[in-house]
Order: structure tokens, then C-alpha cells, then sequence
């Protein structure tokens, strides 16, 4: 058994190299002119910049390249196995994704499925993400009178955003939903041009949009950090931003970010102090438990006694996966006859610890109210019950979570708002 200081050491070293991490990404751009329109990669690298990130990247953006066509290309391939990418941008020819399934199931999906494979046999943690293009400003209209539904810049964007959520969904993949945020931007009126003069490709706004996007699925980052404006006036840029903010941000899981992620779930039976675990987990290749007092078991089901005489079980579970992924769960259960576990036995605490986003509280049906309570100053947040409670608004704080039940019970557990 490794000693506690030991171990210690060994999770401030990683968490110190994740940060680093979390702070620089890899990208590879493969599309064509709408990639390479106002030099999109470099922007998103320049709006990177702007929040204090880093964003390497190469590119292959030859003018009307279609999957088809990037599957045999020779510089494609060289650069996919050149490096270990952390992400390849996939944009398809602008209209083939938009034209009748029969069509698309032949022409595009065999080989945006192949270029998957390509990125993955190289990397297999390389993470591909479909760039979901635009209807045209209105419509195809080269291809109106064969296939009606892309008469219109309505009828032809919805296929896209559709095709597009396919590929992703069919490869596992993330989908940076450029078209979407471009469609939030129409569907409001905002003051903003984003299509250059041919109705089709992106103008520098546009362009902006796409960067905005790309940079929130890559970081899982508030697109609004950003303080790069380009060459658009600052109340431009900022309502792109904010379309960014309301599509992609607000929405990542719709976006399949973080799906693939490992994600830590445990339920256990208990016999006295002895507690037999059952993972749950999804996307889970190591598990780490930690149980106070520098006891910990690295098995996928463990089986552990607490000492005699404790009050208190602390069980830390971090689920890991071959990929870099991690998600912790913690759980205290007191070990004394009025143990509120047995009488409340859906109360799952409060999880992830600690979070800045999202996370999950107790069975509201059983709740009163709730309160955070933040050390240090005192200051008190009281909330009405809720399943999931987003924390965004919260300073970054240590805070004593309160729970007040309906049948007049009460607990308490220590939480990090990061």
C-alpha cells in the first residue's frame, strides 16, 4: 500500500497536468473553401488566444473537396497520421449532405464513417467533430428543381443540421453546430451579415460565428470570454458571441460534447461496516477508490470495511478513462443507528464535488428547501428544491449545502464550487 503523502503527491502532479492540458488543444481542419474562407482555423486559434488558451493546428482545405475526396487525398492523410491529434474537423461539399437520402447514404456517410476510422487508427483518442454547415442564403437554387426541399434556405439548412447530426451521432463523434447558430442569428433578425456576396460562403462575421463555435465545443468554454473581435465592430462581435453563448454553450450535450467522457456512477449494499460496491459506470477504463485514512482499492467492484469505531464511511470514486477523462463521485454515509441514508435511501449527495456547472441534488419530492451556505462570509443562498442545479451564478467559494427535508430531517455535506 502506497502511503498517503505518496499519493497525494501523485493526484497534485496530474491534477497540475491536466490543467496544462485542459489549457492546449490540437485541431486539424479538413474541409474545403467554407474551412478556408477568412482562414477559420486561425481565427479560432486567434479567439483562443483571447482567453488565454493555445490552440496548435494544421489544415487541408482544397476548394469543393468532398469526404469522398479527403478519404484518397495524400496530404489528408499525411496529416492525420502526422500527430496525435486531439481534434479533426470534418465539412463536407456544402450541398451533398442536404441532397436526398438515397444520395447521401452513397455518396457521403460510407466515407465520413471511413474518415472516422482513419483519425481513430492513427489516435484512437483523437476526437473527430462534424463541422455542420448552412443553408445557402436562399436555397440551392441549382439543385431546386430536381429536389424541392432545398429551395429554400429553410428547407435546405434543416437538412443539413439533420445530416449532420446523423454522421455524428452514427461516428461517435462531436458536432460544432455552425449552421445552428447561424439559423438562431436569421431566425432573430440580428443586424448581422454573414454570408459573403455569392449567398454561399461565409463573410468575415460569418466566419467569426463558426470560430465562436468551434472554440466552445474544443474547450467546453463560455464563447462570451472572448475578447477577440477580428475586424468586426465590438457590438457585432458580441452578438455573435452570444448566439455562440444560446446554441452551443447552453447545449453542449445536444451537441454530443462530453458524451463520450467517462462518467462515475457507484450504488453499493451495506452490512454493518463492510460496503460491497457495484460500478456503474459508463466509459470507464480505471477506477480509483479512496476511503479516508490513506485505505484506497483500485478494483472495478471493491469490497471494503471501515474500521471499527468510525462514524463516518467517505467513499471517493475517480472513473478514468484510456483517454484522459476522469469524473469523480463522493459519497459520506454515517455509520451510527439514525444514519439519515436508511431513512432517506434516494438521497444520492450532492455530485459532481466539486463542480462549476451542473450538478445533481437530492430526490426534490422529499425536500423542503436548500441552502448553500458560504464559507468564510456567511452568505447564504437559499434554493427551492431540484433535481439538477446549475452553480454558474455561484462565486467560486467553499460552501456548507443544507438540506431540509419535508418530514422535518436535516443534512449537511461540504461542497467546492470551482
Amino acid at each position: 500500500m502506497r502511503s498517503l503523502p505518496t499519493i497525494l503527491l501523485s493526484i497534485i502532479l496530474i491534477l497540475a497536468n491536466l490543467a496544462t492540458t485542459a489549457q492546449t488543444k490540437s485541431a486539424l481542419f479538413l474541409g474545403n473553401s467554407y474551412t478556408g474562407a477568412n482562414n477559420l482555423p486561425q481565427m479560432v486559434a486567434d479567439v483562443t488566444a483571447s482567453t488565454g488558451r493555445l490552440l496548435e493546428f494544421d489544415k487541408n482545405t482544397p476548394g469543393g473537396t468532398t469526404f469522398n475526396s479527403h478519404t484518397s487525398n495524400a496530404t489528408t492523410l499525411e496529416k492525420i497520421a502526422a500527430e496525435d491529434w486531439d481534434y479533426v474537423i470534418l465539412q463536407g461539399q456544402s450541398q451533398e449532405p442536404s441532397f436526398p437520402l438515397s444520395q447521401v447514404e452513397e455518396q457521403t456517410f460510407p466515407y465520413a464513417a471511413e474518415l472516422c476510422d482513419l483519425i481513430r487508427e492513427d489516435a484512437p483518442c483523437s476526437q473527430p467533430i462534424f463541422y455542420m454547415t448552412w443553408g445557402r442564403e436562399n436555397g440551392d437554387q441549382n439543385n431546386c428543381a430536381v429536389w424541392p426541399p432545398v429551395c429554400t434556405y429553410e428547407g435546405m439548412d434543416s437538412l443539413l443540421n439533420l445530416r449532420y447530426r446523423m454522421m455524428a451521432e452514427a461516428n461517435d463523434a462531436f458536432l460544432s453546430p455552425v449552421g445552428a447558430v447561424w439559423r438562431y442569428i436569421r431566425d432573430n433578425d440580428l443586424p448581422v451579415q454573414l454570408y459573403s456576396a455569392d449567398g454561399s460562403h461565409p463573410s468575415l462575421a460569418g466566419t467569426y460565428a463558426a470560430a465562436c463555435a468551434f472554440y466552445t465545443v474544443i474547450f467546453r468554454a463560455d464563447p462570451t470570454e472572448i475578447s477577440f473581435d477580428d475586424d468586426l465592430d465590438a457590438e457585432t462581435a458580441e452578438l455573435i458571441r452570444d448566439a455562440a453563448k444560446v446554441i452551443v454553450y447552453d447545449q453542449l450535450e445536444e451537441w454530443q460534447v462530453g458524451a463520450f467522457d467517462a462518467m462515475a456512477d457507484f450504488t453499493f449494499t451495506q452490512n454493518g461496516n463492510t460496503f460491497e460496491f457495484e460500478n456503474l459506470s459508463t466509459n470507464a477504463d480505471f477506477h480509483e477508490w479512496h476511503f479516508g485514512n490513506g485505505a484506497f482499492a483500485i478494483d472495478e467492484h471493491p469490497v471494503f470495511t471501515f474500521p471499527e469505531g468510525s462514524e463516518l464511511a467517505t467513499i471517493n470514486y475517480v472513473a478514468s478513462s484510456n483517454c484522459g477523462s476522469t469524473d469523480t463521485l463522493y459519497w459520506e454515509v454515517p455509520l451510527t443507528a439514525t444514519n439519515i441514508e436508511f431513512t432517506h435511501p434516494e438521497f444520492s449527495l450532492l455530485y459532481p464535488n466539486p463542480s462549476n456547472s451542473l450538478v445533481k441534488l437530492p430526490d426534490a419530492n422529499l425536500v423542503q428547501k436548500l441552502e448553500f451556505v458560504e464559507s468564510g462570509t456567511g452568505r447564504s443562498y437559499e434554493m427551492l428544491p431540484q433535481t439538477w442545479l446549475d452553480l454558474k451564478d455561484l462565486p467560486a467559494a467553499i460552501y456548507m449545502l443544507q438540506v431540509f427535508y419535508k418530514d422535518g430531517q436535516t443534512q449537511t455535506q461540504k461542497f467546492l464550487k470551482q
